[in-house]
């Protein structure tokens, strides 16, 4: 009976037309787990980050993490970034993160890239690994019809957020003091 309600679900979301408006870059997707406001002042080209120690400090752990790889930082039209790929029997691609910290925004980034090379790019066997250098953890991430569904409910929740006329109000969290957006979410 199970795979039968499956089989019928997976028919439907097989009719399900992909807006390609709704395609996003994969930090929009990260922003969405880690902060709203975070997400819609980024996608208002309100950006921060790229001076942001945190981020600075990201790219050093990468480029010394993984010298020996040749094919890596790869854009892919002009949407997704994946750090590098490889593999002979199925494409392996990499997201290297300085800490586990927000790891279910890092997941979830993931899920999207991997949602974006099937259904963009119709690149079927493929899987993630989520890298911590820093703290020697893999975390391996496969695309299922369960996620498949759950990242169209997140672009569309995205869409929302960040076609709304003003940034949502933030929530004050542990970390937010470390964010570059700070003094704009919380200075008087």
């Amino acid at each position: 009976m199970e795979s039968e309600n499956q089989s019928s679900s997976f028919q439907n979301y097989q009719k399900f037309e992909i807006d390609l408006e709704m395609l996003i870059g994969g930090i929009k997707v990260n922003y969405y787990f880690h902060c709203k406001t975070q997400l819609w002042l980024f996608s208002h080209f309100i950006t921060q980050e790229q001076e942001s120690e945190l981020v600075i400090l990201g790219r050093i752990i990468e480029e010394n993490t993984f010298r020996d790889v040749k094919i890596k930082n790869i854009i892919i039209d002009q949407t997704i970034s994946i750090d590098f790929k490889k593999g002979k029997k199925s494409l392996i691609i990499y997201d290297i993160k300085k800490s586990s910290k927000f790891q279910k925004a890092h997941y979830y980034q993931m899920l999207y890239y991997l949602w974006y090379l099937k259904n963009i790019k119709s690149i079927k066997n493929v899987f993630g690994i989520i890298s911590y250098p820093l703290e020697k953890k893999k975390v391996k991430v496969v695309l299922n019809f369960s996620h498949e569904k759950e990242i169209i409910e997140i672009l569309n929740q995205i869409k929302k957020i960040t076609s709304l006329p003003t940034p949502p109000k933030p929530q004050y969290k542990k970390y937010c003091k470390k964010c570059s957006y700070f003094e704009f979410c919380w200075s008087e």
